[in-house]
C-alpha cells in the first residue's frame, strides 16, 4: 500500500474543515449547523477538498493529530467527510482532478485499518463508488489487495482491518457482479475471487467468513458458467459451516442454500431431508431472530417453486408444527402489545398517516406493507451534502426515524412462517390440514391470547389451500371466530377480522338459509369491526371487508345488504381519524365497483354520498389523502350514473383547479432546480374522475361542465398529453378518448391542438419506451382515443391522415409488440376509413394484410364493426389494392356481426358495403 503521498493537507484549513463536518451533523444548535452547511458548500470551491476529506477520512493514529476536537466530534467529521467524499465523486467525478483520484486511490484504503467500525465502513462506500464511477478496470488492483487484506496474506493485517477490507469487497461484489462475471478471452475475474472466497470461509473472523459467504452469494443467482462450475465446491464449503458457532454465519449458509436451490434444484433435492432438519434447527433459535427469518425464508421458497415443493411432502408433519410455533408473537412484541390501548379516539400522528388502501386488498396478512423484505425505510438525516443513495449503515447513528417505525409493518418471522404455511396448503391440501388440526384444537381457546391468536392466524392462512377439507368444521368454526371479535385483546379481535375474510367467499355464495346463518353475522362481525375502539382493530376489519366485497361480488346487490353497509361506512365516516380513512375509500370503491347501478336507490346515495361530500370539503388539494379519495370518487361516480348529476359541478371543477396547480407547480420546479418536484399521485386520478364524470352524466350535463370550465379543460388536457409522465399521459389520452366518446362538440375546437400531440405519441419508438414504463397502456389509449376522434371527426382528420397512417401501419407491421396494441391500431385505422377513405384507398395494398391479419383475432364488437366499414369504404375506392388477401377480406366479412346502432342507415354496415365492393 502506498504512503500518505508528497501532498499534504494546510493544518489551518483541515482544522476548519473538520469543524465544520463536525457541526454539520450537530442536532443541538441550528444556527451553528445552518453555517457549517454554508462554509461547506464554499470549501467545494477548493480543488484540494477530496484530498482533505480523504486524509480526514483514511488517517489515524498521529496523521491527525493536529486535528483538535473531541474524540466523539471527531468521529462524527471523520464520518461526515466520508460521505461528502462519497458524494462528491459520485456526483463530480468526471471532473475530479485526475491527481486527486490518485490520491484518493494510494490512501483510502488506510481507512480500512481504523478502530471504528464505522469508518471503516465509510472508507468501504467510498472505495466501492470510487469503482463504480472509474469501472473495476479503471482500478485493477483494488480488488486483489481488498482479498488479500481480508485473507492476511501479509501476516501482520489485524482481525479489524480484515473485516474491513471483507466488508468493502462485499460492497464492491453487490455493484459490480456482472462486470466480475463476464468472460474475456475465455476468462472472468469471478475465477480468482472464488478460490479466495472458499479461503476466507475458513477465517478466524466470523464477519470475514460470513461476508465471505454473502459475497458469493451476490454471483449465484446470476448462473454465470464460472459459478455454475463451481457450486458442487460451494455446496460442500456451506455443508462444512452448517454447525458454525456464529449466527451470522449460520444465518448466511441458510440464505446461499435457498440461492444454490434457485439456479440448480437438482443439486439440493439429493440432501432435501437434511436440508430439512437444519433449516428447523435453525428456524428454533429464538436468541437469533433474524437466523429464524432466514431458515423459514427456504420453506415459503421451496413451497413456491414448482421443481422443488414435490420434495417437502414427506417431512410436512415436521415442518408445519414448527412454521405453527412461530406463529405465535416474539416475548418483545408480547409486551408491546399487552399495553395495547384501545385508541379510537385519539388523534393521528404525522408520521402515522400513510396510504394504506392501496396495498391492503394485495398484502397476506394485517399490516403488510409493500417495504423491503425487512420493512425498512431508508430515510437519511437531511444535511446539505445529504446523499440520494445511502449506503446499508450510512448516518445509522444520525437517524432518529427508528422510533417511528411500525413494528406490525416489518417482515418477520411470524408472517414469513404464515406465509409458508398457506403456500404448503396450497400446494399439498390435507395433509397440511392434519398436521394443523392437532394445534388448533390446543390452542384456538388457550388461556393466553398470544395462542389463540396464532391459532386464528393459522385458520386464515390455510383457508385457500385447505378450504375442502376445512369446509366441513366451518359450521362450528365461523360462530366460535365470531364471538372473538369480542375479545378482550384487540390484536385477537385483529387477526379474527383478518381470518374471517378469507372465509368471505364461502360463506357469501351459500344457500338461502346458509347465507342467513353465516354470511350475514360474519359481515355484521366484520363491519361492526370497523367501527371498534382500537385503530388497528378497525383498519384490519375495513381491509378484511374490501375483501368480503371482492369474494361476495354481485351478492351484494341485495338492497337489504347494501343499506347496512352503507349505514356503517357512513358512521366510519364520521368516527375515523386520518389514516384509516384511506382504507375506507379502498372500501367504499370496491363496493361500487361490485354492487355498481344498485347504489343509485335514493336511500343509499342518501345515506353514504353526504357523508362523503364531508370528507371531500374537508381534505386539502395538497393532502396525500386527496389521490385515494379522488380514486374512490371515480368508482362511486361510475356506479351512480346521472343520479351523480346534483354533486358533478363541484367537483369537477375542483378537480380542473388541481390538475392546474399541479401544472404550474410542475412548470415553476422545472424553471427552478432547488423546488421540489410536483408530486403526480394526485394529478392522475384528478384527470380519472374527470374522465368517470363525463361518462356519468347525460350529453347535455357533461357539455356545460366541460364548456364552463376555467381554466379550459382541454387547455390541461394539452399540457397532460405531453406530460414527462407516463401514468400523466396514459390517463390523459382516456380523457381524450371519453371527450370523443360525449362532448365532441366542445372538444372539436381544441383538436388542432390535441391531434399533433396524439401523432407523436403514435410514434413506434415511444411505443417502445412507453412498454418499459407502463406495457403498452399510453399507446394503447392513445389507438383508442384516435378511432374515437376518427369516427365522428369525419373528413376533419384529413389533415393527420397521412401521419396517423404511416404510425399505425409501423404499429401493425411491428414485431415487437404485443397483439392487444396490433388490434387497437387496426380498429383505430379502420375508423379512420369512415371519413378519410379516399386519402387512405391508395395505400391499402399495404396495409390491408397486416390489418386484416389483426381483426381476425378481434371479436365483432361496434369497434370492430366500425372499423370493418371504414376499411370496407376504402376498399370500395380502390378494390384492386385488396387482390393479395381477398380472401381474409370475405372471410371476416362472413363471420356473424353484432349490430352496431351507431351505424348510417344510409350507408350501412360493412357487409352491405362489401355487396357494393
Amino acid at each position: 500500500m502506498a504512503n500518505l503521498g508528497t501532498w499534504t493537507p494546510q493544518r489551518e484549513q483541515l482544522q476548519q474543515l473538520a469543524q465544520y463536518l463536525s457541526d454539520s451533523l450537530s442536532g443541538r444548535d441550528p444556527n451553528t449547523r445552518k453555517n457549517a452547511e454554508v462554509m461547506l458548500k464554499q470549501a467545494k470551491a477548493s480543488p484540494d477538498i477530496n484530498n482533505y476529506l480523504c486524509f480526514l477520512l483514511s488517517g489515524s493514529g498521529g496523521a491527525l493529530q493536529d486535528v483538535t476536537l473531541p474524540q466523539d466530534s471527531l468521529l462524527t467529521a471523520r464520518s461526515a467527510a466520508g460521505i461528502m467524499l462519497k458524494n462528491d465523486i459520485k456526483t463530480y467525478f468526471e471532473s475530479i482532478n485526475p491527481n486527486s483520484i490518485a490520491y484518493i486511490k494510494d490512501n483510502i484504503l488506510h481507512g480500512l485499518q481504523d478502530e471504528s467500525g464505522q469508518i471503516r465502513s465509510f472508507t468501504g462506500n467510498v472505495i466501492t463508488e470510487l469503482i463504480r464511477q472509474a469501472g473495476v478496470m479503471g482500478w485493477p488492483e483494488v480488488v486483489g489487495a481488498l482479498l488479500a487484506m481480508a485473507a492476511n496474506d501479509g501476516g501482520s493485517t489485524t482481525l479489524k482491518t480484515q473485516e474491513g477490507a471483507m466488508d468493502a469487497v462485499k460492497k464492491v461484489c453487490e455493484d459490480n457482479k456482472r462486470i466480475l462475471s463476464k468472460r474475456t478471452n475465455s476468462h472472468s475475474p469471478l475465477e480468482a475471487m472464488i478460490p479466495k472466497f472458499l479461503e476466507l470461509m475458513s477465517s478466524p473472523s466470523s464477519d470475514v467468513r460470513a461476508k465471505a459467504i454473502g459475497s458469493l452469494n451476490i454471483f449465484v443467482p446470476e448462473k454465470s458458467e464460472t459459478i455454475l462450475q463451481a457450486l458442487d465446491t460451494i455446496l460442500a464449503r456451506l455443508f462444512g459451516l452448517a454447525e458454525d458457532l456464529n449466527d451470522e454465519v449460520r444465518r448466511m449458509v441458510c440464505r446461499s442454500l435457498v440461492s444454490i436451490a434457485e439456479v440448480s434444484p437438482s443439486r439440493v433435492i439429493p440432501h432435501m431431508k437434511g436440508l430439512v432438519q437444519y433449516m428447523l434447527t435453525q428456524q428454533k433459535e429464538e436468541a437469533y431472530p433474524d437466523l429464524q427469518l432466514e431458515a423459514a425464508e427456504f420453506f415459503l421458497f421451496i413451497g413456491e417453486d414448482k421443481s422443488l415443493r414435490s420434495s417437502l411432502e414427506p417431512y410436512l408433519a415436521t415442518i408445519v408444527p414448527v412454521l405453527l410455533e412461530s406463529m405465535i408473537y416474539s416475548e418483545e412484541d408480547i409486551l408491546r402489545l399487552d399495553d395495547e390501548a384501545e385508541d379510537a379516539e385519539e388523534d393521528d400522528r404525522e408520521q402515522d398517516i400513510k396510504p394504506q388502501f392501496a396495498t391492503s386488498k394485495a398484502a397476506r396478512f394485517p399490516g403488510s406493507k409493500q417495504e423491503d423484505v425487512n420493512g425498512h425505510d431508508s430515510t437519511a438525516t437531511a444535511v446539505t451534502y445529504a446523499d440520494d443513495d445511502l449506503s446499508e449503515g450510512e448516518l445509522e447513528d444520525y437517524d432518529s426515524d427508528d422510533e417511528d417505525e411500525d413494528p406490525e409493518a416489518a417482515w418477520n418471522l411470524r408472517k414469513c412462517s404464515a406465509a409458508s404455511l398457506d403456500t404448503l396448503a396450497s400446494v399439498f391440501h390435507k395433509p397440511v390440514f392434519d398436521a394443523t388440526l392437532p394445534y388448533l384444537m390446543d390452542n384456538l381457546q388457550h388461556e393466553l391470547w398470544q395462542n389463540r391468536e396464532a391459532a386464528v392466524l393459522a385458520i386464515g392462512a390455510i383457508s385457500e389451500g385447505c378450504l375442502d377439507v376445512v369446509a366441513p368444521h366451518l359450521p362450528d368454526l365461523i360462530p366460535f371466530l365470531i364471538s372473538l371479535l369480542s375479545d378482550q385483546k384487540p390484536v385477537v379481535r385483529q387477526i379474527t377480522c383478518w381470518s374471517l375474510g378469507r372465509y368471505s367467499g364461502w360463506a357469501s355464495h351459500l344457500d338461502a338459509a346458509g347465507k342467513e346463518r353465516f354470511f350475514l353475522p360474519m359481515m355484521d362481525g366484520i363491519l361492526k369491526g370497523m367501527l371498534d375502539p382500537n385503530k388497528r382493530v378497525q383498519e384490519t376489519a375495513a381491509s378484511a371487508f374490501a375483501n368480503l366485497e371482492e369474494k361476495a361480488n354481485k351478492q351484494l346487490e341485495n338492497p337489504q345488504y347494501c343499506e347496512v353497509i352503507a349505514k356503517q361506512f357512513a358512521e366510519c365516516f364520521a368516527r375515523y381519524k386520518d389514516r384509516n380513512m384511506f382504507i375506507l375509500y379502498d372500501c367504499v370503491q370496491t363496493l361500487a365497483e361490485h354492487v355498481g347501478p344498485t347504489l343509485q336507490t335514493p336511500e343509499l346515495v342518501h345515506h353514504f354520498m353526504p357523508a362523503l361530500l364531508k370528507r371531500w370539503e374537508k381534505v386539502a388539494d395538497n393532502s396525500m389523502e386527496m389521490a385515494p379519495l379522488l380514486e374512490c370518487l371515480s368508482y362511486v361516480t361510475t356506479a351512480l350514473g346521472n343520479t351523480f348529476s346534483p354533486y358533478a359541478a363541484p367537483i369537477f371543477n375542483r378537480c380542473v383547479k388541481i390538475i392546474y396547480q399541479n401544472l404550474q407547480d410542475s412548470l415553476a420546479a422545472s424553471k427552478n432546480p432547488a423546488m421540489d418536484r410536483t408530486d403526480q399521485d394526485v394529478l392522475i386520478p384528478s384527470l380519472d374522475l374527470l374522465s368517470a364524470i363525463v361518462q356519468a352524466l347525460g350529453e347535455e350535463s357533461s357539455m356545460a361542465l366541460v364548456s364552463s370550465s376555467q381554466p379550459s379543460m382541454f387547455t390541461l388536457l394539452e399540457f397532460c398529453m405531453a406530460n414527462p409522465g407516463y401514468d400523466t399521459r396514459q390517463s390523459a389520452y382516456a380523457l381524450l378518448g371519453d371527450c370523443a366518446i360525449y362532448v365532441f362538440p366542445a372538444l372539436q375546437p381544441a383538436l388542432s391542438r390535441l391531434l399533433p400531440l396524439l401523432v407523436d405519441q403514435l410514434d413506434l419508438t415511444n411505443a417502445l419506451v412507453d412498454a418499459e414504463e407502463t406495457g403498452y397502456a399510453v399507446t394503447n389509449n392513445a389507438c383508442w382515443s384516435c378511432g374515437e376522434i376518427a369516427m365522428r371527426a369525419g373528413d376533419g382528420m384529413k389533415s393527420y391522415v397521412e401521419a396517423l397512417l404511416q404510425r399505425l401501419y409501423a404499429i401493425l407491421a411491428s414485431d415487437k409488440l404485443p397483439s392487444t396494441l396490433h388490434e387497437n391500431a387496426a380498429i383505430a385505422l379502420g375508423r379512420l376509413g369512415n371519413g378519410s377513405a379516399d386519402m387512405l384507398a391508395p395505400h391499402v395494398v399495404t396495409f390491408a394484410p397486416p390489418l386484416l391479419q389483426t381483426m381476425q383475432n378481434i371479436d365483432w364488437t361496434d369497434e370492430k364493426s366500425q372499423a370493418m366499414k371504414g376499411f370496407s369504404e376504402i376498399v370500395l375506392i380502390n378494390p384492386q389494392g385488396l387482390e393479395q388477401c381477398l380472401m381474409s377480406y370475405i372471410s371476416e366479412i362472413a363471420k356473424p356481426q353484432k349490430s352496431d346502432t351507431t351505424m348510417d342507415p344510409a350507408r350501412g354496415g360493412p357487409y352491405e358495403i362489401f355487396k357494393k365492393v
